[in-house]
């Protein structure tokens, strides 16, 4: 278990790593510090003994954003927050690009920056009451941590310009009718219980199968469907080969 005084908390059991975003008092927003814990945990997610990633916040809120009091306090607020945010996209972004499930389950409020939490999640969960807001026009900023980016990807650019720009919250079900999350449930305690239950089933699954299918539908993106064609064929004969592979293939063989 990380330090209980560390922005950012992991606990590993049973193959499933479980992320807490740790600055209740300030919403989970992003300081300098916890950009840096998350990039640190990151490199803890990429060994072996992870299965499974599952991410989530302490306190009222999921994740505000940008601690804009951590960057206005500074002697230079401007190059502090270039710094932040560099930071925080290098983390998330290997958050998403890692070889294995990330579940995210959000609550309360999920603003700014927190966006790129369940945008580089594989499955996402939010309590119906969540609020998903841009926040960025409200204080005359702009988008960073990759949202500019993932959002049009996984919403479509007309809802995504509508969201960035127009700053309207969006609810839980709203986000999950724009594709934003993969499903809803009605309370902040139902989220830990529906993703631990997420996470456990997936624990059980083969490790190197689930990696090859993140892997090709987030490469999908970049390639024609001839390319994806040749991996698809390329990759289920592999993973044929493997110990799992062949473990789980003569138990259905067996009935």
């Amino acid at each position: 278990m990380t330090d209980t005084a560390s922005p950012v908390l992991l606990d590993v059991a049973d193959g499933i790593a479980t992320v807490t975003l740790n600055r209740p008092e300030r919403s989970n927003a992003f300081d300098l510090p916890m950009a840096q814990q998350i990039a640190h945990v990151v490199d803890r997610l990429r060994e072996d003994d992870v299965r499974v990633v599952v991410v989530r916040g302490a306190g009222k809120r999921f994740c505000a954003g940008g601690d804009v009091m951590s960057f206005l306090g500074s002697d230079d607020p401007q190059a502090r927050l270039h710094e932040l945010a560099e930071l925080a996209e290098s983390g998330l972004r290997g958050l998403g690009e890692l070889p294995k499930p990330v579940v995210v389950g959000v609550h309360g409020a999920v603003a700014g920056a927190g966006l790129s939490f369940v945008l580089n999640s594989d499955i996402a969960v939010a309590s119906r009451g969540t609020k998903f807001v841009a926040g960025y026009p409200g204080i005359g900023l702009t988008p960073d941590a990759g949202v500019s980016w993932l959002l049009p990807r996984v919403v479509g650019q007309q809802r995504a310009l509508r969201h960035l720009l127009g700053n309207e919250p969006l609810s839980g079900d709203d986000a999950l009718t724009w594709g934003l999350v993969s499903e809803v449930v009605e309370t902040d305690e139902d989220v830990v219980t529906r993703t631990d239950a997420i996470a456990a089933r997936l624990a059980a699954l083969s490790p190197s199968a689930l990696a090859a299918a993140k892997r090709m539908v987030k490469g999908s993106w970049s390639t024609t469907r001839e390319e994806n064609a040749v991996e698809e064929a390329d990759t289920i004969a592999h993973q044929l080969g493997t110990p799992e592979a062949q473990a789980a293939v003569a138990g259905f063989a067996r009935g």
